[in-house]
């Protein structure tokens, strides 16, 4: 069987991997030039279920540099208010676990280092610069996609990986709609330099952190290496070479400085009229949009937003994807945000896309050596993912929802119910299940 991925993302790339690693024949094709071409983004938290795709699809040696390339994204999450007052600090007393143990590790994750890992190995699988414009396919079961270059590709089974506004999608369900959420979200990094250190609150620089304020919303989360790729190659770096691959290139330029990733968002129609869209590309009106928004807050909390790089300044809409009725299964499917897109509050969307890979490499594996015919293994596999990935996909919306709302008698109540499960530990455990 030969599978054609369309999109190099880390949904693609890690079914890709572990497809290879199971001796299934895959093609990934990306739109992107070259493998460098996104050497930037903000780190991602991975959870359990990304941490169970990416160790069982990446070769052993791999997943090992990746859990060292990571950080500890520290104990559970506080809640505070907009003082740094806690409402409830939860998991705080989690048991240290072996970060090389998926079941139960989490880890902050480099963007870019991630996709430098994925795409190791894989020189004889990706094809860079191929802009996907279209499918068709044939009676002889085969799907053959067509790019801008005039050229085409025929395989077996084709996987939209192409991320949100997926063309792959677009033609296979036509139906499939986004909503627009009235949000705008801005980010930012601070790099802990020996001054920042020095100013930085203990809370900030333990973990992830929800501020709660009684407008708006703010979420901090610490990205701080396990081990620098000197000491990674000393002691990986054999594991890695009995791979054919070269240690010291695999981590050429993945020493990333440490920082503190800063997540604020509000409704967008609590911008003022000033603040047009030239505005929003000048990171002085962005600061001072901020610094009006959060008059009164902590004055740390200030500084974080004011004192962050200016170069790292990001903002953003979001939009998340209608749920999809079941359709016939056959020879296309696909994964992540190209079926299932949702905002990136919580950081759950990538890590819905590396189990939806995990998930649709066991199915394919399974058609491939025989073991179940393949239309009933992708039938199974998406009704798992439009299960799990759609009630994922509700529980960022409802998630968003509440970071905007305007109402201040639903902020006060919420406040209110985070200092009640804080207050009462039976409470707290009921409702975020470890404190």
């Amino acid at each position: 069987m030969d599978v054609a991925v369309i999109g190099g993302g880390i949904g693609g790339l890690c079914l890709a991997q572990g497809l290879k690693r199971a001796g299934v024949s895959v093609t990934v094709y990306e739109r992107d030039r070259t493998a460098d071409s996104r050497l930037q983004g903000f780190r991602l938290n991975i959870e359990p279920t990304g941490s169970v795709a990416l160790h069982d699809c990446l070769p052993p040696a791999l997943w090992e540099v990746l859990v060292a390339t990571a950080g500890d994204p520290g104990p559970g999450i506080g809640f505070l208010d907009q003082r740094m007052r806690p409402l409830v600090l939860i998991g705080q007393d989690r048991p240290d676990h072996d970060p090389l143990d998926p079941t139960t590790s989490r880890h902050a994750v480099s963007r870019v280092t991630l996709r430098k890992l994925l795409l190791a190995g894989l020189d004889d699988v990706v094809r860079f610069g191929k802009e996907f414009t279209g499918f068709a396919r044939a009676d002889d079961g085969t799907v053959t996609a067509k790019f801008t270059d005039g050229t085409t590709a025929t395989a077996d089974v084709l996987v939209a990986a192409d991320g949100a506004g997926s063309r792959v999608w677009a033609q296979f369900q036509p139906a499939a709609a986004r909503t627009a959420l009235p949000t705008m979200a801005f980010a930012g990094k601070l790099f802990l330099t020996e001054e920042n250190r020095r100013w930085l609150p203990e809370r900030l620089l333990a973990g992830m952190n929800v501020f709660w304020p009684r407008q708006d919303f703010l979420f901090t989360a610490i990205f701080r290496r396990r081990e620098n790729p000197a000491a990674i190659i000393a002691r990986l770096g054999d594991q890695v070479r009995a791979l054919g691959l070269d240690p010291e290139h695999l981590l050429a330029d993945s020493q990333d400085d440490d920082y503190i990733l800063w997540a604020f968002i509000m409704h967008r129609d609590s911008l003022p009229a000033s603040f047009t869209s030239k505005a929003q590309s000048d990171p002085a009106a962005v600061r001072e949009l901020l610094a009006g928004r959060t008059t009164g807050w902590h004055p740390d909390l200030r500084r974080l937003l004011a004192a962050s790089t200016t170069d790292t300044l990001y903002q953003t809409g979001f939009s998340a994807a209608q749920p999809l009725d079941p359709w016939e299964s056959g020879n296309v499917t696909g994964l992540g945000d190209a079926v299932h897109q949702m905002p990136p509050v919580g950081g759950l969307g990538g890590n819905a896309a590396l189990r939806d890979a995990h998930r649709l490499c066991a199915a394919l594996t399974a058609a491939d050596r025989g073991e179940q015919p393949l239309r009933q293994a992708l039938r199974a596999y998406e009704a798992d993912m439009l299960r799990h990935g759609f009630e994922t996909v509700r529980e960022v919306v409802r998630n968003t929802e509440a970071a905007i709302t305007r109402s201040a008698l639903k902020r006060s109540t919420t406040r209110w119910f985070f200092r009640a499960c804080g207050a009462v530990p039976p409470l707290g455990r009921a409702v975020f299940g470890e404190r």
